[in-house]
């Protein structure tokens, strides 16, 4: 069973969970005695891809391919495992991912499992440990189709150096016209700063706040920490914070190692958008927020108060440690 992943990127740079996978992906293959092969899209420099375990790399360069078409892309991978003969494909939860994994599930006849959060449970039979019902449950699935497509959770498994010497190839997939049924007509895309996809840190803040004025010290805690800022669902609604930072069941879902959630009482929306970050952080004024109930840690107060010293403190941890 040879194991082919889709190694994401933008603007010819991968995304860190290109390198999640690749890690996920060799352990795997260890496993299963076999190899791992990449699948690029317009990627540039693919050599990073070698620090962690990837055998060989598929590369497609393809001008048509620079604007994201999941049919198009779909059919990129299809063709990608059906080159590799690969019985197990696996790629990321980026939002990209998710419309591509049903398509490359169909297209190759393979079962899907989605919000993969472990190593197989078992190999024979094959069984992976998922999340369900918003991340408040895990079940155990298992999968009897001949080729098997698993979307991985984000920050689920981690990454892990493991140096390779993978050849490349390049590789020029059969694509129609009829794969472009969908045109981007646009893309905008927040500038300086830390992506939440991509953070390992969020600091979140809500109608707490009070106003987009005093958004400032949020945006200094992250600076701080080298992290994505984030807001509730009313606070984009109120046009506080520009939508693509709303996280939430129905924003932008979250599974940072550490989230910390400012002036946000915690609807359960909001909580199940970000259960699968490892540690929660919850400032705010109401004991009885329903945050609380989910935290791993809690502090009780003004935000106004005792974010700008937690910003202060950690500057000078930072200072005195670098």
């Amino acid at each position: 069973m040879s194991i082919l992943i889709y190694a994401e990127s933008t603007d010819g740079k991968f995304k860190k969970v290109a390198f999640e996978l690749a890690t996920y992906a060799k352990k795997v293959a260890t496993t299963l005695g076999t190899s791992v092969t990449a699948v690029t899209v317009n990627a540039g420099d693919v050599s990073e891809l070698s620090k962690y375990g990837v055998d060989k790399i598929l590369k497609v360069t393809n001008d048509k391919l620079a604007g994201f078409t999941a049919k198009a892309y779909a059919e990129v991978i299809k063709q990608a495992a059906q080159k590799e003969n690969a019985k197990l494909v696996l790629l990321s939860s980026t939002t990209d991912s998710l419309y591509l994994a049903p398509l490359v599930a169909i297209a190759l006849d393979a079962g899907f499992v989605s919000n993969v959060v472990g190593l197989p449970v078992s190999t024979s039979p094959f069984q992976v440990k998922r999340t369900a019902f918003s991340n408040k449950a895990f079940n155990i699935t298992e999968m009897t189709t001949e080729v098997k497509v698993l979307s991985l959770s984000k920050n689920s498994y981690g990454i892990f150096e493991e140096a390779s010497t993978p050849t490349q190839e390049d590789f020029n997939p059969t694509i129609s016209d009829a794969d472009f049924g969908v045109k981007v007509t646009a893309v905008e895309k927040a500038s300086g700063k830390v992506t939440i996809a991509d953070a390992d840190i969020v600091v979140s803040a809500g109608r707490g706040m009070k106003g987009p004025e005093n958004w400032g010290m949020i945006e200094d805690l992250a600076a701080v920490l080298g992290a994505a800022t984030a807001c509730s669902k009313p606070v984009s609604d109120l046009g506080w914070r520009p939508h693509g930072e709303h996280v939430g069941q129905t924003g932008k879902p979250v599974a940072a190692n550490l989230y910390i959630a400012v002036g946000i009482s915690g609807a359960i929306q909001h909580i199940a958008g970000i259960n699968s970050s490892k540690v929660k952080v919850v400032i705010n004024t109401d004991p009885e927020a329903p945050f609380f109930k989910v935290a791993d840690y809690g502090i009780v107060g003004d935000a106004f108060e005792i974010v700008p010293q937690l910003t202060q403190k950690l500057a000078a941890f930072k200072a005195q440690n670098s």
